[in-house]
């Protein structure tokens, strides 16, 4: 073979491989260019489908009734279901800041939220004793931050009736797993072991026999009776807890508890995406600062 038909031969060969490389760099950078515009789309479209299911949540919260519509181009569907209804026990759905509340309500609401225990679909919860849950699992109880709970039940001697509520009594119990913190603020011990709902498990438990407490059993057992439980978390300054209620227990002859509020949950969806948002609106109580009073329908007195 000749030089020149040597040369011609290596010089389409560094053709070949370069046109090879330059073809494999534009398919690389097609490819990507490719992906990245499916990640833009993917997270735009789920950018939306999470405004459409807010936009919904919004819309139900308003009509408090479900929702099915559109945002823009992209459509959501809500649904409202009444909390903790029927249940005898359950984890309460927002997290526990020191000093903050967690309420449960033994009073049905009716559809204007009104408190009623007339409608025999929807009784008010009646009983002899409910266990409060709280504390992070394998929490220890020494620590200056092991969480304590201020329990304050309002209940009416006697019970409610055509709207009078004269009656209104506040009993009240204090827990502290930390024995150390126990001899200096006279709190009582939670009872040992502790309890699991729903699958969560929590470090402490404490059994509120409501006849100590003073609430009889004449008040206890009947229709609007029992009115709220406000259960206040102390000392944990190291972050928010869970707390649960629990009413499933042997011989107490417990109904199961009314709605605690609404649960709203939106789904929104725009292209290939669907995404879920879940809210709560719970029925509110009377503030923070009344549990440390005794309020009557003329005035507020200490």
């Amino acid at each position: 073979m000749s030089d020149s038909a040597k040369q011609s031969g290596q010089a389409l060969l560094i053709v070949l491989l370069s046109m090879a490389v330059v073809l494999t760099i534009v398919l690389s950078v097609f490819s990507n260019s490719v992906t990245d515009i499916a990640v833009t789309t993917s997270e735009a479209e789920s950018l939306r489908a999470f405004s459409a299911a807010e936009a919904g949540v919004e819309k139900a919260l308003v009509a408090l009734a479900p929702q099915n519509g559109s945002f823009g181009q992209d459509l959501f569907q809500t649904s409202i279901t009444n909390f903790a209804e029927g249940k005898q026990s359950f984890i309460y759905p927002l997290n526990l800041s020191v000093g903050d509340d967690a309420v449960l309500w033994f009073v049905s609401h009716n559809a204007s939220e009104a408190l009623s225990c007339s409608d025999p679909t929807k009784p008010c919860f009646t009983g002899s004793r409910i266990v409060v849950c709280w504390g992070r699992e394998g929490t220890p109880a020494g620590l200056a931050t092991t969480p304590a709970i201020e329990t304050s039940i309002f209940y009416s001697s006697p019970p409610v009736v055509g709207g009078n509520y004269s009656g209104i009594r506040i009993a009240r119990e204090v827990t502290d797993p930390n024995s150390s913190r126990r001899s200096q603020n006279s709190f009582s011990a939670p009872d040992a072991g502790g309890c699991s709902i729903d699958d969560k498990n929590f470090a402490f438990k404490k059994t509120l026999v409501f006849a100590p407490l003073g609430i009889l059993p004449a008040v206890s057992s009947a229709q609007n009776g029992l009115q709220f439980a406000q259960v206040r978390m102390v000392y944990n300054t190291d972050g928010p807890q869970t707390i649960g209620f629990d009413a499933n227990i042997a011989g107490a002859g417990n109904s199961p508890f009314p709605s605690q509020g609404k649960q709203i949950s939106s789904e929104g969806t725009a292209g290939d995406a669907t995404r879920k948002v879940e809210v709560y609106k719970l029925y509110g109580s009377v503030a923070s600062n009344m549990s440390a009073s005794i309020f009557s329908s003329g005035s507020l007195t200490k």
